[in-house]
């Protein structure tokens, strides 16, 4: 077996972070100039006059974007199905009920006609759905278009869970300014890290106020610790704010060695008839935070990642669909088998932008001797 591992995503310094811990006026809590100029990076990069709020996870902002919009005790949310679990289970700290949403075969996110046949017979038990989270997986913007749409013909707010998507972009609009209440995720796999750390972004500066509240244990103004409400500790700290700063001035960068490895990938497997997830049409700019593939059978997966494995390199099969996830077997779902389709025979392959040459010989010459054994069996 190969000694050095080659991982799925891995996160690497910039250069840049030490400059800005270092220069941080000694502040390493909650307070700081790094927390507010990160947030500022993040409002310059993403534009619209949006509010950003710096969090120490993307899931952190997900339970304050529900908490912002009103959802409660009994209430519902609407859920993509294919995705990370962290997009659902905020529903559920709130005592709320998930109502997960097949794909579409497109983009792989939430299916506008499948979206639409669960709010009409949600409505029609007495239950309308407070939210709606969709999510651009693996960096791929949602049907924005279409999904709007239908949030403004039934009133119900987009949570847009932009975690995996930051520098995508749908019909030249940045992903993570789209929902009315959007999140992004800074963990050490994402294309840029803090260390941890998450983004709630709300054009509603009142959002941010009340999320900067909510985030800091909700202490009232007075000279004492005063409480009305339940609060959390969810704010970011001065000391990943400079990380997360750092990690800013490589972005555009990582976007292009992410694209490039796409096309990296494909150049190999095209000769296999194999296709790597890309956008349909122009209206869609991925980040291609993985690039992902879909094989012809589970079988064939997993025989793929296996070899990868042996090879001592790193894979993944798609998120499993939340609806076919114990903890939630009890929710609704609607659609078909769409998003268990691709679990069942989809690919994350490996997407660090440090790869090296070396590295991705030995992705190719995996590919290679794996298709070769396929042809002569």
């Amino acid at each position: 077996m190969f000694k050095k591992r080659i991982y799925l995503s891995q996160s690497y310094l910039s250069g840049k972070e030490e400059e800005f811990v270092l220069n941080s006026s000694n502040w390493i809590d909650v307070k700081g100039e790094n927390v507010d100029g990160f947030e500022s990076d993040l409002q310059d990069y993403l534009g619209k006059g949006v509010n950003v709020t710096a969090l120490n996870s993307g899931t952190s902002a997900l339970h304050l974007a529900l908490i912002l919009l009103g959802v409660q005790v009994g209430d519902e949310v609407i859920c993509q199905s294919m995705t990370f679990s962290a997009s659902a289970n905020p529903i559920v700290y709130l005592g709320a009920i998930p109502v997960f949403v097949d794909s579409e075969p497109d983009t792989w996110n939430i299916s506008p006609e499948f979206l639409e046949e669960a709010i009409i017979s949600r409505i029609s038990k007495g239950k309308k759905p407070k939210a709606i989270i969709a999510v651009h997986l693996y960096g791929m913007p949602y049907k924005h278009d279409e999904i709007k749409a239908i949030s403004c013909k039934y009133d119900i707010p987009i949570i847009e869970d932009a975690a995996e998507a930051l520098g995508s972009l749908y019909k030249n609009e940045k992903c993570g300014t789209l929902g009315d209440v959007s999140i992004l995720s800074f963990n050490g796999n994402k294309i840029i890290t803090s260390s941890g750390g998450g983004a709630l972004i709300a054009k509603n500066k009142s959002f941010k106020e009340r999320a900067v509240f909510l985030a800091t244990q909700a202490r009232e103004d007075a000279p004492h610790y005063q409480h009305k409400e339940i609060g959390y500790n969810y704010r970011m700290n001065n000391i990943n704010a400079g990380i997360g700063r750092g990690q800013m001035c490589a972005l555009e960068e990582r976007i292009r060695i992410k694209r490039d490895l796409k096309i990296f990938y494909s150049e190999i497997l095209e000769k296999y008839g194999i296709k790597v997830h890309s956008e349909f049409n122009s209206d869609f700019f991925s980040n291609h935070w993985l690039s992902t593939i879909v094989l012809n059978s589970f079988e064939e997966r997993e025989n793929l990642r296996n070899l990868f494995e042996k090879n001592n390199i790193e894979s993944r099969p798609l998120w499993k669909p939340m609806h076919l996830q114990p903890v939630f077997s009890h929710c609704p779902f609607f659609g078909e088998d769409i998003s268990k389709k691709l679990f069942e025979k989809g690919l994350c392959l490996p997407s660090s932008t440090n790869l090296d040459n070396e590295e991705k010989y030995r992705i190719s010459a995996v590919f290679h001797q794996f298709f070769s054994i396929l042809r002569t069996d």
